[in-house]
């Protein structure tokens, strides 16, 4: 599993993924907070080695790293849900 975690890290520095001080999954009502961000970089979930993609018809499937009220940030754009087949673990 460790294997697999350094990959996606080491594919997201390499894309200038660096050092967020906070993270935030957008869910339902939340969508618009991405118009706040001063996007750095953008990645699709599909691009990211070994990482679920989103199947939710809505639900973008993009990490974005930026800045938002003077803090670094990484925001998911899509989510995972049990329904879609993936576990709680």
């Amino acid at each position: 599993m460790l294997k697999y975690i350094n990959e996606s890290t080491e594919y997201l520095k390499s894309k200038g993924f660096e050092n967020p001080e906070v993270g935030i999954i957008l869910g339902t009502g939340l969508g618009q907070l991405k118009d706040e961000i001063e996007i750095i970089v953008e990645a699709s979930y599909n691009h990211i080695p070994n990482f679920p993609t989103a199947t939710v018809e809505f639900h973008k499937g993009k990490l974005i790293y930026g800045n938002l009220a003077g803090k670094k940030v990484v925001v998911m754009q899509g989510r995972f849900h049990v329904y879609e087949g993936y576990s709680l673990q």
